[in-house]
């Protein structure tokens, strides 16, 4: 029986037999995988429920197991820690020799599984070709057959009609004869392509489909025998642990065998025995006799003696109070978190600028531009002076070198025998242009500088007085700042002011984020220059353009713009000219 003979023409059922015998291999696989992590599931639950009942140490529990059968209990416990200990080694087991060893085998089956059809298919596709070329050739070899015919009938109807000329009946013939050389050409073409196709066809069905037919066989019953071989081990690593399994219960067994009830009951006795012996026969005694009644040693009296003893035991039982557990003193309560939160949200603001830092907070670090608008007023100011003054030193090094190169031409214009004064002239105009760029490089800093100082004439009056409304603000702040941080005795107090300071931090933080209505415009802005917004929060524009003006700059270099009503962001304020609209809601008023 091979699949090559009985089943060449079920090349499609045998893709999804075979498919199908890799989904039960897997499945097998996800059911040993399942079996492995319930055998550790339950070694773990037998060596907590084993823990949890094992006695406490220095306590009252320990005592207890004098007895043979609280110590057949603890053996018990013992063996089951090592019971849940084989559970783990059928996991581990299990694991290592069934699932680790399926899984890289069914990887190696569908490999071979996959190469195995991909050979069938190309076999296919190549049985088809030919197909396609022998039709291919059988059309032609039919349409030249029927095109001769169709020749031979015109050309014999030509010869017979007695008005056609000589030379259109040869041409006729000779077009007949053509058409007969292009049927036999086209003929014998088909012939060769039949042949041929015949033979593939029969190395087809008779070499190549049976022989990857048998390679698929052999390799679904090697899949077979492998699924088998894994539950054999399946079971044999059970049986493997089951001595020792068996050794476990025999020591529960033979802990239970130990429990010697006769000991136990001694044990109880010298837990409790009193050694009081008890008390004699009680004598009648006879009210009718007007003698004095007489008692024996071994009468009531003799065991009213003894109560002192018992009462020693009902007075020790009577000192139980010291025991008792007395109305403790309340504890001081903690004031109400809610009396906290009131305060740190009712403290009042002492920084008025947290805005900026939300903004700067937004670039989420981001490149430093190159106007240093992302600094604030004061810090911008002084790194573009630092820049300017670095770049008056680059233009003084520059001019120096081109006084030195002068002076050297010069030199070799007095004496030629030095040098050519021309091979100088590269190097005075690189120099002369160097201190160009440089100038110009100075003076688009010292524009900005202009500005941040409020020198700038491309910035209004207005603006200029908003800037200088601003430092009042932010100096009357610091003044606030600083009074706020004196106690009312005149005293300063540092922690206090911090204190205030991280409740306006976090209020001022909520106020900020917490107001979600789009804002209203209070004017508009022209771009003056070209802005690539690539930060979070930022926006770009396009010099020459007018966009609307929803929040001013709050000292920290930036103003919020807005293009569309979803389209809005910060810009450095030194790229745009703002025009406020005094009546609208949310611009300041200057006198």
């Amino acid at each position: 029986m091979s699949w090559g003979t009985e089943l060449w023409d079920q090349f499609d059922n045998l893709e999804k037999h075979t498919q199908w015998g890799i989904d039960i291999l897997e499945k097998y696989i996800k059911f040993v995988k399942e079996r492995t992590e319930i055998e550790l599931s339950y070694a773990k639950q037998l060596r907590n429920l084993s823990k949890k009942y094992q006695p406490k140490k220095n306590s009252k529990e320990e005592e207890e197991y004098k007895y043979t059968a609280c110590k057949a209990f603890l053996s018990t416990l013992n063996e089951m820690n090592d019971y849940a200990g084989q559970h783990e080694v059928i996991s581990e087991n299990m694991t290592s020799q069934i699932t680790v060893d399926l899984m890289r085998y069914v990887q190696e089956l569908k490999q071979e599984r996959k190469s195995n059809f991909h050979d069938g298919r190309k076999a296919q596709q190549h049985i088809e070709t030919c197909w396609k070329q022998l039709e291919s050739s059988k059309r032609r070899f039919e349409r030249d057959c029927k095109e001769a015919d169709r020749a031979q009938q015109y050309f014999e109807k030509m010869d017979a009609d007695i008005n056609v000329t000589k030379a259109d009946v040869e041409k006729a013939r000779q077009q007949a004869q053509l058409r007969h050389q292009m049927a036999e050409d086209s003929k014998a073409d088909y012939s060769s392509i039949l042949q041929r196709f015949n033979q593939e066809q029969w190395e087809y069905y008779h070499t190549h489909i049976p022989n990857i037919f048998q390679k698929i066989q052999e390799m679904e019953e090697r899949r077979i025998v492998r699924i088998g071989e894994s539950m054999k081990t399946y079971a044999e690593v059970d049986r493997q642990v089951i001595p020792i399994i068996g050794k476990c219960l025999d020591g529960i067994v033979k802990a239970a065998e130990s429990i010697d009830q006769k000991n136990d009951s001694q044990l109880v006795v010298e837990a409790y025995k009193s050694g009081f012996e008890p008390p004699g026969d009680i004598e009648f005694e006879d009210y009718t006799q007007p003698m004095k009644r007489t008692v024996s040693e071994n009468s009531l009296s003799s065991s009213k003696e003894g109560k002192p003893e018992l009462k020693f035991g009902g007075k020790s039982r009577g000192k139980l109070w010291p025991f008792i557990k007395k109305n403790k003193s309340p504890k001081q309560q903690k004031e109400p978190l809610s009396h906290r939160f009131n305060e740190f949200m009712t403290s009042k603001p002492k920084i008025h600028c947290f805005r900026s830092l939300k903004r700067g907070l937004s670039l989420k670090l981001g490149a430093t531009p190159e106007d240093f608008s992302n600094l604030p007023p004061e810090q911008r100011r002084k790194k573009l002076q630092q820049k300017v003054d670095d770049l008056n030193k680059e233009i003084q090094k520059e001019m120096d070198q081109r006084d030195a190169i002068t002076k050297m031409k010069d030199v070799y214009l007095k004496n030629p025998q030095m040098g050519d004064p021309a091979s100088l002239d590269h190097k005075l105009a690189e120099a002369t242009q160097n201190i160009e760029k440089l100038r110009l490089e100075t003076q688009k800093f010292e524009a900005w500088l202009a500005e941040v100082e409020g020198r700038l004439p491309a910035r209004s009056e207005q603006a200029r007085r908003q800037s200088g409304m601003y430092e009042a603000q932010t100096h009357q702040t610091v003044t606030n700042c600083a009074q706020d941080r004196e106690s009312p005795d005149g005293s300063y107090t540092e922690e206090q002011s911090q204190e205030s300071e991280l409740k306006v931090l976090a209020t001022d933080f909520d106020d900020e984020f917490d107001d979600e209505e789009p804002l209203p415009a209070i004017g508009t802005c022209k771009a003056l220059y070209t802005f690539e917004g690539q930060n979070e929060g930022t926006i770009s524009v396009v010099e020459g353009e007018m966009l609307s003006v929803i929040e001013e700059d709050k000292g920290d270099g930036w103003t919020r713009i807005r293009r569309s009503e979803d389209e809005e962001g910060y810009v450095p304020t030194s790229y745009v000219e703002v025009y406020l609209d005094k009546n609208a809601k949310g611009a300041k008023t200057y006198i």
